[in-house]
């Protein structure tokens, strides 16, 4: 049997809890209580206390649904096809609506609302970087942009689904990815219009210069973080 980590052992003692208390206080200390994981340990793992094991909750979902892309046959699906069976993985890696709508819940304040955009972001990174995205202009930030869009819409409208096997989001979930096919064909068009490829010439060019990041972050809890 593989033993687990202090961060993996602290993270599955705090999610019986989340449904009561949230990503809380609360339920980090009853996670360090339930792991047996020493305190001083715990908080060097998760300085945060409970936003941090909500991050390392949503790393998690991303690590599933990558061991998922990596393992599946993606050969004969078109990209639109690859990206949204990406998103319905990563959904179908939260499992439980309840851990993440008290998810929702904590970054929506003010006060955390940058490390959930941080972590949507990381979604919609992580899913690119699997399907072989080699953008490295403005492109990876668009792909990006755009890809967070569609996942957060579609997790909100999962959170109050209750259609048999979910079938209200996934069809949710393809009239989202259609929309942002007719964005990317009138793109397409404008480059191929000669007036308007004119009129978008300079702000091209100061674009142009736009490069993707070195690196990538971790996550607090997660392997590798820096």
């Amino acid at each position: 049997m593989t033993q687990l980590t202090p961060n993996e052992a602290l993270l599955d003692a705090a999610l019986p809890h989340v449904a009561f208390d949230g990503w809380s206080q609360a339920t980090f200390d009853a996670a360090i209580r339930d792991s047996s994981v020493a305190p001083v340990v715990a908080h060097g793992l998760f300085p945060r206390g409970g936003v941090d094991l909500a991050l390392a909750y949503h790393a998690r979902g991303d690590a599933t649904m990558v061991e998922r892309i990596a393992a599946a046959d993606l050969a004969g699906l078109r990209f639109r096809e690859k990206i949204t069976q990406a998103v319905r993985w990563r959904i179908e890696a939260a499992g439980n609506c309840d851990l993440v709508r008290r998810g929702a819940t904590l970054f929506a304040l003010p006060r955390w609302a940058v490390d959930g955009a941080r972590a949507i972001w990381g979604t919609a990174d992580a899913i690119w970087t699997a399907l072989g995205d080699t953008s490295e202009d403005i492109n990876w930030y668009t792909k990006r942009a755009t890809l967070s869009g569609v996942y957060s819409a579609t997790v909100l409208f999962w959170l109050g689904d209750d259609s048999p096997d979910n079938a209200a989001t996934w069809a949710f979930l393809d009239r989202r990815i259609e929309d942002v096919m007719r964005f990317e064909k009138t793109k397409a068009a404008l480059r191929d219009n000669k007036l308007a490829s004119a009129l978008i010439a300079g702000p091209n060019r100061l674009l142009s210069g736009i490069r993707r990041p070195p690196v990538r972050r971790g996550y607090p809890g997660q392997e590798g973080t820096r």
